[in-house]
C-alpha cells in the first residue's frame, strides 16, 4: 500500500468513526509513516524486556558448584523451577548455546585449569570436572582444543 492509501483509508476510518483507541488503525501497522494533523508524533511500540526472575543465571551458578556431579537438563531446569522445553529455550537466548554444549564447555575450562595447576591424575582431574572416565575427558578435550590431556598438561607445565 502506497502512503496515499494509507491516508485514504486513515480519512475513510476517522469519517466512518471505525478507528478507536482499543482498535489499532492501520497507519500503527504500516511500514510507511502514517499522516497526524499538527506534526504529532509517531506512536511506537517499546518492547518490554522480560522480568530477571526468568533468566537462568541461578542454574548456571548452581552447575558450575557441581560440575563433578552428573547434570541433567532435567536436573537445571528444576533447580530453576522452569519446565524443560522453557528452560532450554531461555537458556539459549542467555547464553547462546544449549545447556549440555554448555555443560561442556565448562567441564573442558575446569579440565585445562586442573592441568595447569594441580598435579591430579588424569583420572583424577576426569572425575572432578564430571566427565565420569578419563576416556571421555580424552574425547571432549581433542574435540575442544585438538590435544590429549597428557599434551595439554606437557604444554603448560614446562
Amino acid at each position: 500500500m502506497t502512503s496515499q492509501g494509507v491516508q485514504i483509508s486513515t480519512r475513510s476510518q476517522r469519517a466512518r468513526g471505525t478507528q478507536t483507541p482499543h482498535r489499532p488503525s492501520a497507519n500503527r501497522r504500516c511500514l510507511v509513516p502514517p499522516w497526524r494533523d499538527g506534526g504529532q508524533a509517531q506512536y511506537v511500540d517499546q518492547p518490554v524486556s522480560e522480568p530477571a526472575a526468568t533468566s537462568t543465571a541461578d542454574a548456571r551458578a548452581w552447575a558450575l558448584e557441581h560440575l563433578d556431579q552428573p547434570l541433567t537438563l532435567n536436573d537445571l531446569a528444576a533447580r530453576q523451577a522452569m519446565s524443560v522445553r522453557t528452560f532450554t529455550r531461555r537458556f539459549r537466548e542467555e547464553v547462546g548455546v544449549t545447556s549440555g554444549q554448555w555443560l561442556i564447555q565448562q567441564r573442558v575450562d575446569r579440565a585445562r585449569h586442573l592441568l595447569e595447576n594441580s598435579d591430579l591424575t588424569v583420572d583424577e582431574v576426569a572425575s572432578c570436572c564430571g566427565f565420569g572416565t578419563a576416556a571421555s575427558m580424552r574425547q571432549h578435550l581433542r574435540a575442544a582444543l585438538g590435544v590429549s590431556p597428557s599434551s595439554y598438561r606437557r604444554t603448560f607445565r614446562s
